[in-house]
């Protein structure tokens, strides 16, 4: 286990001191290092903190690139880069969330039907495969909620070509357990695992290359010398760039905070007439529920965001509660609003919630108006395609962010 992130700590303050720590790793040491699955400070840790923005994309790429020049930053600026790549791929094509849920229920299916798949099944989550690597990653994942970036890689090959697992199970499994789980990242990456991603191209873990980037850790045996890749129907739609809505709203409103965004007092202009924020109870479902340890986790930035946004409006009511039309309704009523903002929620458990509950505060007379963020407009469209596409514009994307020297900054 990495032993660096046995233990996490839910608030931004954490998250900036992980950044402190890491700054000076960021450059030429994480180019050289980021692939190799063992303890070591060129991993930042900073996922759980960029998933629900306690931390920013933009600030950490302005410390990171205030520190280093930008060649030898270039590898951590990419991964920094792919996580825009990912979010605007699935908001850009939406029907890869609803087959990823129609598979996890095919998934399901199949082990009903199959008792020589359940018992593989269970076996795998249970860390009991006999693949020393996958057995450990396994507890790793139950006791620490993180699993190093090459260990994800390995991990849902081993589950998809050498167990012959439903993938989408896998993903499932993992997303359900990671402290930084991201339905955008985690559904694509194991979508690419098996040649659903880039059609035809997949990925396939080598015990040489495990035993390699783990310096020795691990020996597995019994791999899958090969990865036939999986096919699927064409989509119904193309790709269509995502539109965000950078309008605050007009008037005064509630404000909305769920896990999705937990830097709220940021989100409005500094004059926006904030009458009450409502900061979410609770965490997002998916289909399986989350780990304890991921529930602890976000309760607690939960509690942190409730504790800075109180901060941040100090003249405004702040409860907690949980997300539902009748709560809202009330919360809106005693603040004397019809119209309810919150941050943009990129496709995900959160996002079919607030989908659904949009319908049902406008039957009651009330608008939940959905506030996007100036970096999402901008990175976001680049998601079609490979990350290349997007690649190639990091250095305009760094300009319009005001990131680089003499910039001409967008949307800011």
């Amino acid at each position: 286990m990495n032993t660096a992130f046995s233990t996490w700590t839910a608030t931004r303050a954490a998250g900036l001191a992980r950044l402190d720590a890491f700054l000076p790793h960021a450059g030429r040491a994480y180019a050289a290092r980021r692939n190799h699955a063992v303890d070591a400070p060129t991993v930042s840790g900073l996922s759980p903190y960029l998933r629900r923005r306690m931390v920013t994309e933009r600030e950490v790429l302005a410390r990171v690139l205030a520190r280093h020049d930008e060649t030898a930053a270039e590898k951590f600026i990419d991964e920094v880069f792919w996580r825009a790549h990912f979010k605007g791929r699935l908001e850009g094509q939406p029907e890869i969330w609803t087959r990823y849920r129609q598979s996890v229920a095919q998934g399901r299916a199949a082990l009903d039907r199959d008792p020589a798949l359940a018992r593989r099944y269970a076996d795998a989550v249970a860390g009991r495969t006999g693949i020393d690597a996958f057995d450990a990653w396994v507890a790793e994942l139950e006791a620490s909620g993180y699993l190093h970036n090459h260990a994800r890689m390995w991990f849902a090959s081993i589950w998809s070509h050498t167990l012959g697992l439903p993938w989408a199970l896998g993903a499932a499994f993992m997303h359900a357990r990671l402290l930084d789980g991201d339905p955008a990242a985690n559904t694509l990456s194991w979508r690419w695992v098996v040649g659903l991603h880039t059609p035809g191209k997949t990925y396939l873990a080598r015990a040489d290359n495990i035993a390699r980037y783990t310096e020795g850790r691990f020996q597995p045996h019994g791999l899958a010398a090969d990865a036939p890749p999986l096919e699927e129907p064409p989509f119904a739609l193309p790709w269509t760039s995502p539109a965000l809505d950078l309008s605050p709203p007009q008037g005064p409103s509630l404000l909305l905070v769920t896990e999705e965004d937990l830097d709220p007092q940021t989100l409005l202009p500094s004059d926006a007439a904030v009458a009450a924020v409502h900061v979410a109870d609770a965490v997002e479902r998916d289909t399986d529920a989350r780990s304890p340890l991921v529930q602890d986790f976000a309760r607690q930035a939960l509690d942190d965001a409730a504790r800075r946004v109180a901060v941040a409006f100090p003249d405004t009511p702040v409860r907690r509660g949980p997300i539902d039309a009748e709560t809202l309704a009330q919360a809106a009523s005693a603040a004397g609003v019809r119209t309810i903002v919150t941050a943009y929620a990129p496709i995900g458990p959160t996002r079919d919630r607030l989908d659904a509950l949009a319908s049902q505060l406008a039957a009651r007379g009330l608008t939940l108006k959905s506030l996007g963020r100036p970096y999402d407009a901008l990175t976001w469209p680049q998601g079609r395609g490979g990350f290349f596409g997007l690649k190639k514009r990091i250095p305009r994307l760094l300009d319009q962010l005001a990131l680089r020297p003499n910039a001409q900054p967008a949307l800011l």
